[in-house]
């Protein structure tokens, strides 16, 4: 059922509503970018060379992500710069907003398979990154979020930034998380001591604990199966789980 729900989304949707929008003249070709942008998900992304290995300008690919984004179906993140004296990764990066989507997209259909393959740990990443974007978005906030990757590989998958702060999220596709799993956060609060908050590894375990100075490890999966979500409070910048469900039903 989902696998069809999702075949017709694409085809109503990503193929007939966008292709329209855009006037899109070569229906084979846009469905081959699609695919090849979902396969690059949570990756940094080359527009150049994904142009160049479907046979289209670099101009009708940009044109195409750019509908895809305005529409709310991808995300790009872009990255965060500071002057703090290093070389930072300056490519963007691109994620699908539905990862049941991403996961059609890309051909996949057994959970087992999909968590256990090369795709699991950027599904897990897009699934985590919809997720709070979604949550800003739903109040009101316009969401604010990089990444943050040194040209020396050190990395922090998502940095939300709120009241000139910015909070620093690793995702892990483990479920057992362990120390070593915080060092990139902890690099990045050294690097940029005057605006990093305590940072967060979430995982998709049941467990919730320290990992080091300023880091947490905490789960995704029971955040969302109890009706939690990501928030970045107003007033001061923190991530928290905080649970609306009593503050839906109220509204």
């Amino acid at each position: 059922m989902s696998t069809l729900w999702h075949a017709g989304y694409v085809q109503t949707y990503l193929e007939r509503d966008v292709r329209n929008i855009r006037q899109i003249g070569d229906l084979t070709q846009f469905q081959s970018f699609i695919r090849n942008l979902a396969a690059q998900s949570a990756q940094l992304l080359n527009l150049a060379d994904l142009a160049r290995g479907l046979g289209i300008a670099v101009n009708t690919a940009r044109s195409w992500l750019s509908v895809l984004e305005a529409t709310y179906q991808v995300i790009v993140l872009r990255p965060y710069h500071a002057n703090i004296g290093k070389r930072l990764v300056k490519t963007p990066k691109v994620y699908f907003t539905d990862p049941g989507t991403l996961c059609y997209l890309t051909g996949l259909r057994d959970p087992a398979h999909t968590a256990q393959g090369p795709m699991g740990g950027k599904i897990m990443e897009t699934a985590v990154l919809s997720e709070i974007f979604k949550t800003l978005l739903h109040r009101g906030v316009e969401p604010r979020i990089y990444f943050w990757r040194t040209s020396t590989g050190s990395e922090v998958d998502i940095a939300v930034e709120a009241d000139e702060k910015l909070v620093p999220i690793e995702v892990k596709l483990s479920s057992t998380p362990r120390p070593e799993m915080s060092l990139s956060i902890q690099a990045f609060q050294a690097d940029l001591p005057g605006r990093s908050t305590p940072g967060y590894v979430v995982h998709p375990g049941s467990i919730r604990l320290p990992l080091g100075p300023s880091v947490t490890a905490l789960p995704f999966l029971s955040c969302r199966d109890m009706g939690l979500t990501v928030q970045i409070q107003s007033g001061h910048a923190g991530r928290v789980c905080e649970a609306y469900r009593g503050e839906s039903q109220s509204a």
